[in-house]
């Protein structure tokens, strides 16, 4: 396993300083007038292909590993770990599609993330066994399409929800990253190691393209890193509940709490508001965050200043996914418990959100 990530740490920090040095040519394309641009100058958005390449060659070694000795001791990463990385293509090479373009509509992103899904249940069998809840269980049971419809807008909608918390340095990458870390534990207090695998794979790949992106901005994750996320995070959360009867499917629920709130509430309020939910804008908790709780930053150098001040804005964003993290990891098996976090956090989320839009926010978070 550790052998694994070091590979796709390596990998994935060459492939980024790659493109990071010969590919910034492409970033012109991202318009300056986009209201979910807070950086100067040209950035290049393919962390995602870099973050591919990692996950790839790390899932690739353990599937050769694997095959070619095959020993009890192994991680039995098979075949089947082929099939994670065909489901992960449609999604991640659309979102890398739209990097490098920006002309693939919301409409045919949708289309791709959703492909993602149908070969999951296609391919890996995936299905949602239980709810936690004992009629919902019944239900499941009595009807296994609502299951194998749960997977489907599992794996089509979180690639989005990350999509969505991706606007600072930092941000998406590390929440990803605990994440996947956090699924790892549990996989490895179950048993699951070559489930743990892929996910401190993963892991590890997120943290080559960290080098490049936090603090120093040099390059975005864009719609690609944001669908490989997604994708990766959603097979491993329904596995993880499918293959090991011990884990509360609100466990992952409670991990996930944080992009999939966002998600949840921002297409409420442009409903509101009568704009498409596809519409982008600047409204969301972490540039509220941005634009109203950290403070500006004192240097000749715009592009420095604007740099310093968006470093400034994810470790806040940080603290508020530990805060669902750390219990989701020490209630992994407790459905109560984890589903009475979930409203906590949602009761939390909404009223920091009014307290920061109607300039109510504690002095102490200022500073």
């Amino acid at each position: 396993m550790i052998w694994l990530s070091v590979v796709a740490f390596i990998v994935a920090a060459l492939a980024a300083g790659y493109i990071v040095r010969w590919m910034r040519s492409h970033a012109a394309v991202y318009g300056n007038g986009m209201p979910q641009r807070f950086h100067l100058g040209d950035v290049p958005r393919l962390g995602g292909a870099a973050l591919l390449v990692g996950i790839g060659c790390g899932w690739g070694l353990g599937m050769l590993q694997s095959l070619k000795w095959g020993d009890p001791g192994s991680l039995r990463l098979g075949i089947w770990v082929g099939g994670w990385l065909v489901v992960l293509l449609p999604a991640a090479l659309g979102g890398i599609a739209e990097d490098m373009t920006q002309r693939l509509s919301v409409r045919y992103r949708l289309i791709l993330t959703g492909a993602s899904g149908v070969l999951a249940v296609m391919l890996l069998d995936l299905t949602l066994p239980r709810m936690g809840w004992p009629w919902l269980d019944a239900a499941l049971a009595a009807a296994p399409w609502i299951g194998v419809a749960i997977v489907v807008l599992a794996v089509a909608g979180l690639p989005h929800a990350f999509n969505i918390i991706d606007g600072y340095n930092g941000l998406a990458g590390m929440v990803a990253l605990i994440v996947c870390l956090a699924l790892a534990h549990v996989a490895l207090q179950v048993g699951d190691r070559a489930l743990a695998a892929l996910l401190v794979s993963t892991a590890a790949a997120t943290g080559g393209f960290l080098v490049w992106n936090y603090p120093r901005g040099m390059l975005f994750a864009g719609d690609g890193g944001a669908y490989v996320w997604g994708v990766v995070i959603a097979l491993a959360s329904i596995s993880l509940v499918q293959r090991n009867a011990d884990v509360s499917p609100w466990f992952p629920m409670l991990l996930l709490i944080y992009p999939v709130w966002e998600t949840i509430f921002s297409i409420y309020r442009k409903a509101v508001r009568g704009v498409s939910p596809g519409v982008a804008d600047a409204l969301h908790f972490h540039q509220l965050i941005y634009r109203r709780i950290v403070r500006g930053v004192f240097h000749d150098d715009e592009s420095r200043r604007v740099l310093m001040r968006n470093n400034r804005t994810s470790p806040y964003l940080w603290g508020f996914t530990l805060l669902t993290v750390v219990p989701a990891v020490l209630f992994w098996n407790n459905t109560p418990l984890l589903m009475a976090f979930c409203g906590l956090f949602v009761i939390s989320y909404v009223m920091a959100y009014l307290a920061i839009v109607r300039f109510k926010v504690p002095h102490w978070l200022r500073h």
